[in-house]
């Protein structure tokens, strides 16, 4: 089952069990997702939709972040709540041995040397780890190896 076709099923799921949260964040997963296909025309993967997923989670945190600067406690909860909804559909997460031998094997396959080659390397990268590792982590090890 693709992973659109299992968040449409746990719209079904939550409706019946009246989860009227889980719902509204199901649907807003949803919404975004018929969004991105209609404005490119194009039915999307499980990729793609991951891509929606990562987006909206990083919104979450950032919205967290700043409630939780404002001294707004209880919206920031509502957004944690959010995102461990939404965290739900991510893949497991990578340890940083197995992004750092991701790492390697990029370099070693596209020839990158130093700094100004970082661009190469996250481009070979990021299809291969979006969704299954924070992204930012990934860049600074990339820096880190590069520099």
């Amino acid at each position: 089952m693709s992973l659109k076709a299992q968040i449409l099923e746990d719209i079904k799921v939550a409706m019946k069990a009246k989860e009227s949260f889980r719902l509204a964040t199901l649907r807003l997963l949803s919404a975004a997702i018929k969004q991105k296909e209609v404005d490119e025309r194009v039915e999307l993967d499980d990729a793609a939709v991951l891509a929606i997923l990562d987006k909206l989670i990083k919104q979450r945190k950032d919205s967290i972040n700043q409630f939780e600067k404002g001294g707004r406690q209880d919206l920031a909860d509502a957004e944690k709540a959010e995102v461990e909804v939404l965290s739900v559909y991510l893949p497991a997460q990578m340890s940083e041995a197995e992004i750092t031998a991701a790492i390697d094997a990029a370099i070693a396959a596209t020839g990158a040397v130093g700094p100004k080659d970082m661009g190469k390397l996250m481009g070979v990268l990021k299809p291969q780890l979006a969704g299954k590792a924070d992204m930012g982590k990934v860049s600074a090890l990339v820096k880190s190896k590069l520099g």
